[in-house]
Formats: structure tokens, C-alpha cells, sequence
């Protein structure tokens, strides 16, 4: 069955339908990534948006139960060129467009993704949707002019409780702004006695835990959007050890006093060379975001970057000239992608060790 892939420029690419048929308005963006497609369609730092792959062949290896990222995808959907219908992997539980029907996912393949990616890369991301051959195009075009991004993204995925992941070391409060599990999953390696917040959880309630560190977490969408996480983060930052990932680089930056913009086409992929500015080396890193931090806005704050995009030399990490808190804008839980970066988790433990009896 076919299916339109409608821009908000006019531009209209007819393919093949497969998942789900439920349309919705997202951000239409592009992943280099060449494996991991699964990690990258439960990654709730995609909540709003429709992703397209630039690797062309695309559910190969099927779908497995251990790779989520997150319980209950939000992307709000799939485009490739070439979609695999018969997957052969000894981890294989299902197909791909199984799984985007069962998660309610619209998908489209038999497109030239190389051909959308040079447009968004010559003029940014922008408003799309998928719709059925016959729908109006002219109407579905007006209607993605005069559609807004999402703002309330994070609200959308975060936890709306309190719950625990009991370990014997060291308690992390994680804020949860739209968590990777692969984030859970690094630190409960390491022993951490994790407790999972909502995004707007205060600091008081977070500090009577008592932890030895915060964690704030990837997610989606405008990070000035999130401003009682802002007003949270100042009042944590001096009284704790604090870790930030992605969105959560970016919120430690805003408190701090630093700017944000929007990147033109953002940063999303497996193959990201970041160098870190202290030792010289380069890391390829996972990556996720469609904002980044001005540098020249660090200027008039405590913070000093750390680490630096080698593609376009956007910052890519911060660490706090007076308190133990840093953070960095790529995953280095990577899930999926490159190990380069799990040093962190190492280093945000040695920090907590380091300042338990400060």
C-alpha cells in the first residue's frame, strides 16, 4: 500500500506504508547512525519527532526484547529506503513493522532518504507527516505551516512517580527528563542505589534522600521549555554532586547562567567525534539533540567547557569552575553506539566518593 511523506515546504514523497496509520505532526529529522534502530525508536529524546535513517537497509536483524531504551516508544515516526520484511538474527522476536504497529507507529520506506537528508541539511529540520495517497495535500501542507513544535515533551515521557532501583552503593537521585535505560543500566553496574525522580521533582524532596550525587538525564525537546528544572538544578548544584547527559548538559548550563540555541540540523547518530579538551583525545560518541550550548555565553558564567564537537566545534561538555558537577552533551551510555565515553559513569563515582565527607 502506498503512502505520502508531506513536508512543510510542499515537497511530497510517495513510498510504501508499513506500521501503524496513525499520522501525527512531528519534527522530521535524520540519524547517521548505520545499527541500532531499535535503541533509537524507544529513545524518548524523540518524543515529537518523525526519524529518518540514512543507512539504507533498515530491520534487518528484527527486533529483540532486551534492547529498548524505554518501555513505551514516542516517536512519532519511521522513515527508510529500504525496509527489511524478513529479518534473520538468533535475537529476533519480531519484525520491525510488527513493532511499529504494535506501538502505534507510522512507518515509510521506498523513499530517497539521501535526497531529504541534503534538503534538511540545507535548510534545517522541519514539520512533517505521513498520510494516506489520496489525502488533500494542499490542506495537509497549510496545516504543518501554521503547526507549532511541541512544548511539553518532556512532561509527555518523564516518570509521574517516585520509584526505586535498589543497589548498595552509592545513592543517585536520576531526574528522570526522558531516561535511556541504558543510563539505569551504567550505574547500576557500578553499584549505584538508584532513586527515579520526576522532571519536577524540587530540591528539597531530592536532596531528603540524601544522595551522594544527582543525575539529570537525556530528553526531548527545548530545553528552555523545562524551567522549573532550571530553578531546580541552581539550588542542587551547590549542595550535591551533579552529572548531566544531553538535555541534562544543557539544563545544568542554563542554570549556570549560559544560553542555548538551535541547531540547524542537529546531532543525531552513532559516529560523532568529540575531542575532550583536557587530554587531547577523540571520542566517537552517541548523539541525540537538536540544541546546543553557546560557548561564547560560558564566558559570563562558572563553567568551562570540557569537550568539543569536531564536525561543527559546538560545545560538547562542561565542568564547574567551584562545585563537583559536570556534564556532556553526547551518551556515553551510547546504547546504541560506540563504548569511547563510559569513563564518565567512572569519573561522576569518583566524584561522589571524593566529596561524601565534604
Amino acid at each position: 500500500m502506498e503512502r505520502l511523506l508531506i513536508l512543510e515546504d510542499g515537497s511530497v514523497y510517495r513510498g510504501t506504508a508499513f506500521g501503524s496509520d496513525n499520522f501525527q505532526i512531528g519534527e522530521l529529522v535524520f540519524n547517521t547512525s548505520m545499527t541500532g534502530y531499535q535503541e533509537i525508536l524507544t529513545d524518548n529524546s524523540y518524543c515529537g519527532q518523525i526519524v529518518m535513517m540514512t543507512y539504507p537497509l533498515i530491520g534487518n536483524y528484527g527486533i529483540n526484547r532486551d534492547d529498548n531504551e524505554s518501555m513505551v516508544p514516542c516517536v512519532f515516526g519511521f522513515v527508510v529506503k529500504d525496509y527489511c520484511e524478513f529479518p534473520s538474527n538468533f535475537r529476533c522476536s519480531e519484525t520491525l513493522d510488527d513493532f511499529l504497529k504494535r506501538e502505534n507507529i507510522p512507518g515509510i520506506y521506498d523513499i530517497d532518504t539521501r535526497e531529504i537528508t541534503m534538503k534538511i541539511r540545507n535548510v534545517g529540520t522541519m514539520k512533517a507527516v505521513m498520510a494516506d495517497v489520496d489525502a488533500n495535500v494542499d490542506a495537509i501542507v497549510a496545516g504543518l505551516k501554521a503547526a507549532d513544535f511541541l512544548h511539553d515533551q518532556v512532561a509527555r515521557v518523564s516518570t509521574n512517580k517516585v520509584f526505586p532501583i535498589p543497589n548498595r552503593g552509592k545513592k543517585v537521585v536520576l531526574m528522570d527528563f526522558g531516561a535511556k535505560l541504558g543510563i539505569v543500566r551504567e550505574l547500576s553496574k557500578r553499584g549505584c542505589d538508584l532513586v527515579i525522580v520526576p522532571y519536577d521533582t524540587p530540591a528539597s524532596t531530592i536532596l531528603s534522600y540524601r544522595p551522594d550525587g544527582v543525575m539529570l538525564s537525556n530528553g526531548p525537546g527545548d530545553p528552555t521549555d523545562v524551567k522549573v528544572a532550571i530553578e531546580t538544578i541552581k539550588e542542587l548544584i551547590p549542595q550535591t554532586v551533579v552529572f548531566g547527559i544531553c538535555l541534562g548538559h544543557q539544563l545544568i548550563s542554563l542554570a549556570c547562567g549560559a544560553k542555548t540555541y538551535k541547531l540547524k540540523f542537529g546531532h543525531r547518530g552513532a559516529n560523532h567525534p568529540v575531542v575532550n579538551l583536557s587530554t587531547g583525545k577523540v571520542e566517537i560518541t552517541s548523539q541525540n539533540h537538536g540544541f546546543a550550548v553557546d560557548i561564547d555565553s560560558l564566558k559570563d558564567t562558572r563553567l568551562e567547557m570540557t569537550h568539543q564537537a569536531l564536525n561543527d566545534k559546538s560545545c560538547e561538555g562542561v565542568r564547574h569552575k567551584d562545585y563537583p558537577c559536570f556534564a556532556v552533551q553526547y551518551h556515553p551510555e551510547a546504547s546504541a553506539g560506540p563504548e569511547d565515553s563510559r569513563y564518565l559513569f567512572d569519573q561522576f563515582i569518583e566524584l561522589m566518593e571524593e566529596n561524601k565527607n565534604a
